[in-house]
């Protein structure tokens, strides 16, 4: 047994120690070889509220939300009760054919419910990619049914992140996900413009660039046939790649070309569902669409457990189940959790009892408020967003929007530079992106738009004393 076993199994790991067995063992998700054996990883220890705290105890203000997902806030004793009860009344069972339990079938009427029209039907997952994946085999299975093997093609947009399952990640397309080492399903799949009017093209109102996304999607359906395409997939906003916020009126006009042509329109509100823009769900009230399929996780359960869901609409099931000799293959041994449904009826009671939808809108509106005063900083390029979802893209050059090196690393500099200062960013290519809990208080938005003004004016200038032009 090695030094570090024998602390380990006497409980007494230093956070030095912790440092080395994570380094050491663990795999992380969208690992970078180089930088983690060299640098490891921050070990956080606790969260309260807002906050977390690391292994050293030093405190950050976690204004990512986990990843997109704690809407709630962190340490909350009602929310550790209802998991603690739950588990000790029935800890697990599984949903598979005819069997449920109480909180998974309460759970599936919530949000059934809370959804929009008549998305009365819920499958329940582990989390968004699950739903994901098993939201486009549901377009198969559908369109099979009424008759329609041949329309299995699925449609996505450049520049989306839909989970990372085999079926999921081929499903998105955002840069940097895919690598040579990794396979991808490319047949039958097809990715749109990235409906991004930062970066449409230059000299077209952003009108005209609404019309240029749509007739690309008629374009598309002209050529490939309407007859094979089965379903759409987009995210409200497209969180992960870069918080997009697409032209006034794009995702109602994309619905209706679906609703023309058949082909079912998916939702994916894994980060904009419970509460990040203000609503129980984005795709009616904020965008006047309503979907055949919404597919949602992280806010559901606030992170405190993983749980995943995947809401259609009746005329969905009645197709599927008409004559009632097929059965639906697909399923996952922690579907309906009773633990983490019970975590999601208890995230719903404390968003509702205590106005959190409000108080996204509101606080939302002044974070985005707040953090658009970055634009006035010439190495940002843009402050975008909604509400408790925003993004800052740096460039190197304001007017032709030309962004710096990727050596430049400026992001990932401004993040350190933040978290050194009690603030967590995430960085993600040349943005850095911001998604705090439900639960963030204006006095607590001002320390996020400060600290980040400092980080930022920091690493400018030592990109400057670096030769880097920037202006």
């Amino acid at each position: 047994m090695t030094g570090l076993d024998a602390k380990f199994a006497a409980g007494q790991p230093a956070p030095q120690d912790l440092w080395e067995m994570d380094r050491r063992h663990a795999l992380h998700p969208w690992t970078n070889f180089g930088s983690f054996e060299k640098d490891g990883a921050l070990v956080i220890a606790r969260g309260e509220g807002c906050y977390l705290w690391d292994a050293e105890g030093r405190r950050y203000l976690d204004a990512v939300g986990g990843l997109w997902c704690t809407n709630l806030g962190l340490g909350r004793k009602d929310m550790a009760q209802a998991i603690a009860d739950q588990a000790e009344r029935l800890a697990f069972s599984n949903t598979f054919v005819d069997v449920t339990n109480e909180p998974s079938a309460r759970l599936a009427a919530k949000l059934a419910s809370l959804a929009p029209g008549d998305l009365n039907r819920v499958h329940f997952t582990t989390g968004g990619s699950t739903a994901v994946d098993t939201a486009a085999r549901l377009v198969w299975y559908y369109q099979s049914c009424r008759g329609q093997r041949q329309k299995t093609d699925l449609v996505a947009r450049e520049h989306s992140y839909h989970g990372s399952t085999y079926l999921s990640q081929s499903v998105g397309k955002r840069p940097g996900d895919r690598v040579e080492e990794f396979r991808y399903m490319e047949a039958g799949i097809h990715h749109l413009s990235v409906p991004n009017p930062y970066r449409r093209p230059e000299g077209m109102s952003e009108e005209a660039f609404c019309d240029f996304l749509v007739a690309e999607f008629e374009d598309l359906i002209a050529r490939v046939g309407a007859d094979r395409i089965g379903g759409f997939f987009a995210e409200p906003i497209q969180a992960s790649g870069g918080v997009i916020v697409p032209p006034k009126g794009y995702l109602r006009r994309m619905w209706e070309i679906c609703r023309r042509h058949d082909i079912l329109f998916i939702a994916d509100e894994v980060v904009t569902a419970f509460g990040r823009l203000g609503h129980w769900f984005a795709s009616e009230d904020v965008f006047e669409v309503i979907p055949d399929v919404i597919t949602c996780a992280k806010g559901l359960t606030s992170g405190y457990q993983p749980l995943g869901a995947m809401i259609f609409s009746d005329r969905i099931w009645e197709v599927m189940a008409e004559g009632g000799e097929r059965w639906f293959t697909s399923g996952l041994t922690y579907a309906g959790h009773p633990v983490a449904c019970a975590a999601g009826l208890k995230t719903i009671e404390i968003i509702e009892n205590e106005g959190l939808l409000a108080n996204a809108a509101e606080v939302g509106d002044y974070f985005l408020e707040r953090l658009q005063g970055l634009e006035a900083l010439p190495l940002v390029g843009q402050v975008r967003g909604q509400r408790l979802m925003v993004c800052v893209e740096n460039v190197g050059n304001k007017d032709s929007k030309e962004p710096l090196p990727d050596g430049a690393n400026e992001s990932k500099r401004i993040s350190d530079a933040a978290e050194a200062m009690g603030l967590m960013v995430r960085p993600i290519g040349h943005l850095n992106v911001m998604s705090p809990p439900l639960v963030i208080t204006k006095p607590q938005v001002d320390f996020v738009a400060e600290t980040l003004e400092k980080a930022i004016r920091k690493v400018t200038d030592e990109l400057v004393r670096e030769g880097y032009r920037i202006g």
